[in-house]
């Protein structure tokens, strides 16, 4: 395949990405599906930042948990109705500029973030590439913390993952007062998942070893894993 298909190919993806998610950000209030996560996240952020990236900010939730500890952070996501979810959620927060970007298209200077966020996001996007960029913009001593899902290989990573189930609706029902979410939220998550794409967990240690030597990869429930690393401070 030429490199002009590949991005013509690439192009329509995330077109299909951001139709997706500015349908879900319209439907969905203020919530967020990873919250049983941030407790193991939040831990591992600095105690203060100066500047902070979060890629694939959706509606704001744990990027203002990030606006907490630090002085500026800049959040990107690729839905223009994640933004103005985001936006209309965190007015309080002077300290966050939510733009509306393709992280893969975008800039990003040199050793200049103390943390890197990235939750759910990463699968939509060439995982090896932005590993390389996320590590280069982080300053020396920075931290990158990622949440995402990966693609089960083997019986026993199956087995986990079903366990799991009637945990996820017990902490649903507690939220929400539902079993399931409701019937246009389900539709829209079904839509979005027909060109999700995921690696498995080895391919992700497999990269991350070449890349960023250290990091931490963690499986979670539900097929989740993160990653946690902190770039040496030379």
């Amino acid at each position: 395949m030429s490199d002009e298909v590949v991005r013509t190919v690439s192009k329509h993806s995330m077109q299909a990405i951001r139709s997706d998610f500015d349908r879900i950000a319209s439907l969905s209030k203020p919530s967020d599906r990873y919250r049983p996560y941030y407790d193991f996240l939040v831990k591992h952020l600095p105690s203060h930042c100066e500047r902070s990236l979060d890629i694939g900010c959706g509606t704001g939730l744990f990027t203002r948990a990030l606006a907490a500890r630090s002085t500026h952070v800049l959040a990107l996501d690729l839905s223009p109705n994640m933004i103005r979810v985001a936006k209309d959620h965190s007015r309080e927060f002077s300290n966050i500029d939510f733009q509306i970007a393709d992280a893969v298209e975008t800039e990003f200077p040199s050793d200049h973030f103390d943390c890197i966020v990235s939750i759910a996001t990463l699968h939509h996007l060439p995982m090896e590439k932005m590993l390389v960029r996320m590590r280069d913009a982080l300053r020396p001593g920075g931290v990158l913390v990622i949440l995402d899902l990966f693609q089960a290989e083997g019986l026993w990573e199956n087995f986990m993952g079903v366990m799991a189930f009637p945990a996820n609706i017990f902490l649903r029902l507690i939220k929400s007062g539902r079993l399931r979410p409701p019937r246009e939220m389900r539709a829209a998550w079904t839509e979005h998942g027909r060109h999700d794409t995921y690696l498995t967990l080895s391919r992700v240690r497999e990269m991350c070893a070449k890349r960023m030597t250290g990091a931490e990869v963690r499986r979670h429930l539900l097929w989740r894993y993160s990653i946690i690393w902190e770039k040496a401070d030379c």
